[in-house]
């Protein structure tokens, strides 16, 4: 007899989700009520070990968590522009290795938001030899003793380099506080410490970008989902990736009270990235209209879209509103 397969950790978390559901009135069932208790069937009964996706998740991903968009855009259209801001990142390349200057970029974002593939994409094309992407492991029993900025600080950009960080000391914000890696004392005095470091290195002439990428809620079950489904990319899945859908809400207020207290001196940019394509192009535009290099296309670059590129307090008052 076969076994049925595990259910994995994120199970509890749809299950917490559902219990927080609006109940259908007494009246009688609301179409909206009907929806609700779809979804909150469909998110308890989730799994990334069940071969197919609920279609009630599957439906909602593109526009959960109030993703403005409803249709994809072309992808002809969207590689056209990709290609072409690829070679503006070129000539920010360029300027930053002619003048000495010092690009350091902070990605983070909720697990599955996207983070790797922006990443690819901004880096896809340049030289190399003066850009560098930092993604750091769990620290050793010699780091872990150490004031907790200084391993960060050693991969900061040098002269003429662009120094791009896949997850960073935000950890201590977010992740680990959430999964217990941390106490909240430590992550309170991380948290007053953030701005006098940071000012520390814009005030030696880094320039500092810090870009979260946030995704809606169903939109994450169903990449972890994907990739656990796909025998190429489940290598992609940890345990804290697993964990995350029960977190949920957690990670919701880690992030709001680390944007809240750590939007200055560098601040933060929000990038809502259900559409993958359109958070990449956003990310891009985002960075390169910030730095005055030589022969900038400000025509081509345009404006990022104020739709899903947020600044951190306009985030965060759309999140309380």
């Amino acid at each position: 007899m076969t076994k049925k397969p595990a259910k994995s950790s994120a199970k509890s978390a749809a299950k917490s989700a559902a219990k927080s559901a609006p109940a259908a009135a007494k009246a009688g069932p609301s179409p909206k009520a009907g929806r609700d208790d779809a979804l909150a069937a469909a998110l308890a009964d989730f799994s990334v070990d069940s071969p197919e996706l609920s279609p009630v998740i599957a439906r909602r991903a593109y526009g959960s968590g109030g993703y403005p968009y409803v249709d994809r855009p072309k992808r002809k259209t969207y590689e056209k522009e990709l290609r072409a801001l690829q070679i503006e990142l070129l000539k920010l390349q360029e300027w930053v290795k002619g003048t000495r200057e010092r690009v350091a970029i902070v990605f983070e974002g909720r697990d599955a938001a996207g983070k790797g593939g922006t990443i690819h994409r901004f880096i896809q094309h340049l030289n190399p030899r003066s850009v560098r992407v930092v993604a750091l492991t769990k620290p050793n029993d010699t780091e872990a003793g150490q004031w907790y900025f200084q391993r960060y600080v050693a991969h900061m950009p040098s002269k003429g380099e662009i120094v791009i960080f896949d997850r960073s000391w935000y950890n201590r914000a977010v992740v680990e506080p959430v999964m217990g890696f941390c106490t909240p004392g430590e992550t309170a005095h991380f948290l007053e410490q953030v701005p006098t470091f940071e000012k520390m290195l814009v005030d030696d002439g880094i320039r500092l970008f810090k870009v979260w990428l946030d995704i809606g809620r169903e939109m994450q079950l169903k990449r972890l989902h994907d990739r656990h489904q796909d025998p190429l990319k489940r290598w992609k899945l940890s345990p804290v990736d697993l964990a995350a859908p029960a977190r949920w809400d957690a990670i919701s207020a880690a992030r709001d009270a680390m944007i809240t207290a750590t939007h200055a001196p560098a601040p933060w940019t929000i990038v809502l990235s259900n559409d993958k394509m359109r958070a990449r192009l956003g990310v891009i535009r985002q960075i390169l209209a910030q730095i005055p290099y030589e022969g900038r296309d400000d025509r081509l670059i345009g404006i990022p879209d104020p739709a899903i590129v947020l600044d951190g307090r306009a985030f965060l008052g759309r999140q309380r509103a």
